[in-house]
């Protein structure tokens, strides 16, 4: 039996998850039960990982195929309904969200060089590793090696913590090729300065909190005389927003990257399905970030942890060593060795599928606002 005409408007307008049925639901209100069904569906998926796995790079990684997923389906329904998108107010909305995705290309750029930076603090774990390597005697000139390198590694990632203004600069996005120095040569020589000097592509004052606000600047719910002249459209359009600023929220929550901050208000209205699990989730990570020890860390990702965990431990190690090594001390160093190694490799089986992964975020977000703005017939 065909869908009544109040039902098939309550089942938009409410969002709690009732079914169309094909052949009561128009197409465009198919579409977006469906849309919004896709959203709800990914963040009860990201909600439902365990605490092992939250924040890691794995859960980022799974956060930004949400994502990806999430703004295929929202380009589908724009392309099937463009002719919509020329009367307002739609026309406004939008625009307004290209204009919040073009924003969000700067903080995909200072992610990309958070990335690089984990990647450095992994080479200098990685020299750790190979100087107290258990298949060779360990003697003082291991250990003053693997010394340097925590110091090091200690400094940068200080240096991450207490600087919003990175000592170097380069100009690079995701637009070109980019020449990348080979970090292999002579690596436990450097300067920190030339370990800093692979910083950041975006210009010296911008900061991540700042970018954020303006993300979600006057981000509300379409009211009745938006949503009902659009049929539904404007609801799509503030999903997708809602969902454009929790990822990159949640990117800059977990990445070290330039004036890191958190202090953005999410106002979702809890009627949506999506909006309990995102709620959640922002939650979750706000009670993270006031955890001790986490309250003053560079960045939230799981790793991140881990490796600070690590460098402490070893370094504690390395302090209380006596030569020549007793057989006890030299298992304890064999154990330690172990959780490093762990570490190591779950940052270069991680880091670079995550690199790819917020390039395509980039590329993604550039080719949805080039679409649109060619639909509305205007300039790039």
């Amino acid at each position: 039996m065909p869908i009544a005409k109040t039902e098939r408007q309550g089942s938009v307008l409410s969002l709690r998850g009732d079914k169309v049925h094909s052949m009561g639901g128009s197409s465009l209100e198919l579409e977006l039960v469906s849309f919004q069904k896709q959203v709800t569906d990914r963040f009860h998926e990201l909600c439902s990982v365990g605490s092992d796995d939250f924040l890691s790079l794995s859960w980022v990684r799974k956060l930004l195929d949400s994502f990806l997923c999430c703004q295929v389906e929202f380009r589908i329904i724009l392309h099937n309904h463009r002719a919509k998108m020329f009367k307002p107010p739609l026309d406004r909305l939008v625009n307004d969200f290209f204009e919040r995705s073009v924003k969000a290309l700067d903080v995909c750029n200072a992610i990309r060089d958070g990335i690089e930076q984990i990647r450095q603090w992994q080479k200098l774990l990685e020299i750790v590793l190979c100087a107290l390597d258990h298949n060779r005697s360990l003697g003082e000139g291991q250990f003053r090696r693997a010394k340097k390198a925590l110091i090091d590694l200690a400094i940068g990632m200080l240096d991450d913590k207490n600087s919003n203004v990175p000592i170097a600069h380069r100009n690079r996005s995701f637009g070109g090729n980019n020449t990348r120095r080979d970090y292999n040569n002579n690596q436990q020589h450097r300067s920190l300065g030339h370990f800093r000097s692979l910083s950041w592509s975006v210009s010296r004052n911008w900061s991540a909190a700042r970018q954020l606000q303006a993300i979600g600047n006057n981000l509300s719910p379409p009211k009745a005389n938006d949503h009902v002249p659009t049929n539904g459209l404007a609801l799509s359009v503030y999903t997708m927003n809602s969902v454009l600023l929790f990822v990159m929220w949640a990117l800059v929550a977990s990445i070290p990257c330039q004036d890191r901050g958190l202090h953005v208000h999410f106002s979702i209205p809890r009627q949506f399905t999506w909006a309990a699990p995102m709620l959640s989730l922002h939650d979750q990570i706000l009670v993270e970030s006031k955890k001790r020890g986490r309250k003053n860390s560079c960045g939230l990702l799981r790793e991140i942890h881990q490796i600070e965990k690590c460098a402490r431990m070893v370094n504690e190690l390395a302090d209380s060593v006596r030569f020549p090594l007793t057989e006890e001390k030299g298992e304890d160093v064999r154990q330690r060795m172990k959780d490093v190694s762990h570490v190591c490799e779950t940052l270069k089986d991680g880091l670079d599928p995550l690199e790819r992964q917020v390039r395509e975020v980039f590329h993604r977000i550039v080719r949805g606002r080039t679409e649109g703005l060619d639909s509305f017939g205007r300039p790039r």
